[in-house]
């Protein structure tokens, strides 16, 4: 129930949902679960809500000037401005808060491939769950 939890945190938070997954991690790894199998089911949970941000991206942005759309039209400039600049690279921020989502979006609106998508995307959010873990085993 624990790692099902994790990655649901972990899939909500890498949505344009609020969440906090890296909170979540550490406090599980200063509690004694296996820090690998965390970081792997945090990495799989925030790779696949990235991927939702993706197809949103690729088949929603026409109701982007709508009220309810979870992404503020200004932020989706930014984010595809950043993106057209410098292309898929750009996804190795997708962890970064506040920017990795709406980047995540726009790789979709720029017709990103999904297989090059998952793989930057992946180790990124791999990179960032690493460090977290290595940061909670100090505390541990």
């Amino acid at each position: 129930m624990v790692y099902l939890g994790l990655f649901l945190i972990a899939f909500i938070a890498a949505t344009l949902l609020p969440a906090q997954s890296e909170a979540a991690l550490a406090a599980l790894i200063v509690e004694g679960y296996p820090p690998w199998l965390l970081v792997a089911v945090a990495t799989v949970g925030n790779v696949l809500g990235s991927t939702v941000n993706w197809w949103l991206g690729r088949g929603l942005t026409r109701f982007g000037d709508r009220r309810w759309f979870p992404v503020k039209p200004a932020q989706l400039q930014r984010a595809q401005a950043w993106y057209g600049r410098y292309g898929q690279w750009s996804l190795l921020l997708s962890w970064v808060p506040v920017i990795g989502d709406p980047l995540t979006l726009a790789a979709g609106v720029m017709r990103e491939p999904l297989r090059t998508f998952l793989v930057l995307v992946t180790i990124a959010k791999l990179a960032r769950y690493i460090v977290v873990a290595a940061v909670a085993l100090r505390w541990a």
